[in-house]
């Protein structure tokens, strides 16, 4: 083949790359032009002249910095483009539109913005049901877990509260049968039957097991009983307790601590197994895998995990570790129990920097998006006591709490945590539907657990 025919064959391919190339690039940039609008069916939770926040059916919270006239209760499809972050205190999408979402009830009136396919989906009907027959104070009280208070009965029976959590003091000197009386006695003047929790994680922590007229010995620390018994010995622990508790009438155990913890000389490391991430994820998906069937749910705690953090009972305490040790060495145990069916979580108030430097764990947007987006949990989020130092003095935390993403609060002042949703409704800074949805999604919870409905007033 001679010079002149070479050249032209490697200009004739030369060409055909250059022209495939040029097809590719106008292809993708064509791909980029004609990226398509997504869209976001969600409920406005707050909103200000230019901003607007909005829950979406997945519980998972976003605030766009722009408002088109959407208000406080309004179900809105909005148009945008690329990709949500719940990670960012405000979206930074391009914002095509916000409208009136076209579809706002399903088949059953139950609101869109309701409906989720997690785990209490089989009872949604059944609540809504329940929900439609509730005053606004009984909702409100719905979607509190109060300590118990010394004439619970009587204030049980006017507040209609979602459950007492009970400590040692409630059970001091009583036998087994004046605590199931006791129990009885608040679920028969429940409208709708009351979750019963206390805190037996065994060693520091025995609310009822400390109680020689209760159990014969105190329940044993997850670490004792690891290192005794490995896996075995935590699996039989964890029956024996759902089995006393269910036969007094307790029917939520706020347990297990599955923080990691391998320095003895953190706070929580005498709470919990002492072991690595691995092995505490272990713990964990044992203990929830052992509770199903008996009973009584058990609540993970305390996300996004303790660390070597200080106590939070005394006054506020900040997580300054990395976003990535987290996840990598505090998360997993979570996400395990999650795998086996844990029905609640409970967060901490720990101000975890790297994921909001500005609110505890348990008033964060960021924390409670990252266990429901990441983790996927569609159960019940609750509030660490609202009355531990942490938060005891900030302003306005039931609704705080409320607008993070928390489906049951733990309060001990049930006057000043109704009032305060009661008032933030009334202003406009919450709307009536929001609190609809947590009573909502606690109803739904219990239908899911088995309590008596029927045998309620």
């Amino acid at each position: 083949m001679d010079k002149k025919k070479i050249l032209i064959s490697w200009l004739i391919i030369f060409i055909t790359i250059l022209s495939i190339g040029v097809l590719i690039m106008s292809k993708a940039n064509n791909n980029v032009l004609e990226e398509e609008n997504k869209s976001l069916v969600a409920m406005v939770i707050t909103s200000s002249d230019n901003s607007v926040t909005v829950m979406d059916s997945d519980n998972i919270i976003y605030t766009f910095g722009m408002n088109e006239g959407a208000e406080v209760g309004d179900v809105i499809n909005i148009e945008y483009k690329g990709d949500l972050n719940k990670n960012l205190d405000i979206q930074n999408n391009e914002i095509i539109s916000f409208t009136s979402a076209d579809i706002t009830e399903d088949e059953n009136g139950i609101p869109i913005s309701f409906l989720d396919n997690g785990i209490f989906k089989d009872y949604y009907k059944q609540a809504y049901r329940k929900l439609k027959e509730m005053s606004l104070d009984e909702k409100i009280s719905q979607i509190l877990l109060v300590r118990y208070p010394d004439n619970g009965v009587s204030v049980l029976k006017n507040k209609q509260f979602g459950g007492y959590v009970f400590f040692a003091k409630d059970f001091e000197n009583k036998n087994k049968s004046e605590v199931k009386d006791m129990m009885n006695s608040l679920q028969a003047v429940s409208k709708i039957p009351i979750l019963t929790a206390t805190d037996e994680e065994g060693g520091k922590v025995v609310r009822v097991s400390s109680n020689p007229l209760l159990a014969s010995t105190p329940f044993k620390s997850s670490r004792e009983l690891y290192l005794a018994g490995g896996f075995e010995a935590i699996k039989e622990d964890t029956i024996n307790k759902s089995n006393l508790l269910y036969d007094l009438g307790i029917n939520v155990n706020l347990a297990p601590v599955v923080d990691v913890s391998l320095n003895p000389d953190d706070y929580m490391y005498s709470r919990s197994l002492g072991e690595n991430t691995e092995v505490t994820s272990k713990y964990a998906e044992e203990v929830i895998k052992a509770s199903k069937g008996y009973g009584v749910s058990y609540v993970l705690k305390h996300f996004p995990g303790y660390g070597n953090n200080k106590d939070t009972h005394g006054g506020s305490v900040t997580d300054n570790r990395s976003y990535e040790e987290i996840l990598k060495n505090d998360i997993p145990p979570f996400k395990s129990g999650i795998n086996e069916g844990a029905e609640a979580v409970l967060v901490s108030h720990n101000i975890v920097k790297s994921i909001d430097e500005n609110n505890p764990a348990s008033l964060s947007t960021n924390v409670h998006n990252l266990l429901r987006n990441e983790l996927d949990f569609t159960g019940i989020i609750i509030t660490d006591d609202l009355a531990m130092g942490a938060t005891a003095n900030i302003p306005d935390a039931t609704v705080k709490a409320v607008l993070a993403g928390n489906d049951l609060i733990i309060t001990t002042d049930y006057d000043a945590s109704i009032n305060s949703i009661k008032s933030a409704i009334n202003d406009k800074t919450i709307d009536e539907s929001l609190i609809d949805k947590l009573a909502f999604r606690v109803i739904a919870w219990k239908y899911y657990k088995g309590l008596s409905f029927e045998n309620q007033k």
